[in-house]
């Protein structure tokens, strides 16, 4: 399998424009890395877009990518570097890569408007890199630049940053020195949801579990919802008894529960409930087994809780 190591810039409208809404931002170059199962550099893919949407540049994109509208204008269409994007990445099996969780939602958003044949009908599989450096070399949480990145692994820069093929480049190098064994913690790009309950997302990671819901009209309707409310230790895949029942503190945001598996220990759940690209609501529920300490400062929280809403 390779790698597809993508990196995308992008031109924003004002708030006012219409076409604001269904595309914030336009798609302006694509630079990517081809890199083979040893995670070596094979191909590369690099391409200027004449701008369809947005006719002026952005300060903000003009200051952090250094690149003029008249230099667009001699590229071509979205629709035409895209679709030789889409064949370069096919000639075999790939995943996407990127510094973020940013580039292929917008990446398919591009597409959609475009209507051009989507790359996937529902969720996709992807490395964050970003998040990989922090799990790899740091606390899991942190989230760095790229340039700090490369001077942490003291990988040379013989290009400037802040372009796409450049970002592509430098984003394929921390790929390269990531120990293999982290590539498990993949993420998950939702701009497609789940369809249907058989196609919801369960994957197991080597210290948490992660499900992802179909849409639901309204908060309601997901929280009522068996499978999103079920605690299970994915471990032994058995169903396991609450011992602190779903409750938030956060104005409907976030839920958590505590069970006890008899094998596995006390499992934290939390349902993030998030919005539609277009309309409804879908659950992202994560499932992580903790210390009994954990657990008790988690109750205490939620008594404090409730003596705050009792006053």
């Amino acid at each position: 399998m390779n790698y597809i190591v993508m990196d995308l810039e992008w031109n924003q409208g004002s708030p006012a424009e219409p076409t604001r809404r269904l595309m914030p931002f336009e798609i302006i170059e694509i630079g990517a890395m081809k890199l083979n199962q040893d995670r070596k550099i094979i191909s590369e893919f690099s391409e200027l877009i004449k701008p369809q949407v947005y006719h002026e540049m952005h300060q903000i994109t003009s200051k952090l990518i250094h690149l003029q509208m008249k230099e667009l204008v001699h590229g071509q269409k979205f629709q035409q570097v895209y679709r030789a994007f889409h064949e370069w990445c096919s000639e075999e099996e790939y995943m996407f890569c990127s510094w973020g969780p940013l580039d292929l939602t917008e990446l398919q958003r591009n597409i959609r408007y475009y209507g051009l044949d989507p790359i996937s009908e529902g969720p996709i599989p992807f490395l964050d890199v970003q998040k990989l450096f922090s799990i790899a070399y740091e606390d899991s949480k942190t989230r760095r630049s790229l340039e700090y990145a490369i001077d942490f692994l003291e990988i040379e820069k013989d290009i400037p940053f802040h372009r796409a093929f450049s970002d592509a480049y430098y984003t394929a190098k921390v790929l390269e020195q990531i120990d293999e064994k982290f590539l498990t913690y993949l993420s998950l790009d939702l701009f497609h949801l789940p369809k249907d309950r058989k196609s919801e997302v369960h994957i197991s990671f080597p210290t948490y579990h992660k499900y992802v819901s179909r849409l639901f009209d309204d908060k309601t309707a997901a929280m009522a919802d068996k499978e999103v409310i079920a605690t299970r230790c994915y471990i032994c895949r058995h169903n396991i008894k609450k011992v602190i029942k779903w409750f938030t503190y956060n104005n409907g945001k976030h839920y958590y529960a505590i069970s006890c598996c008899d094998k596995h220990g006390y499992m934290k759940s939390k349902i993030r409930i998030r919005k539609g690209e277009d309309y409804g609501v879908y659950v992202v529920k994560t499932d992580k087994f903790i210390s009994p300490e954990e657990m008790e400062e988690i109750k205490e929280k939620k008594t404090r809780m409730k003596k705050k809403a009792r006053k």
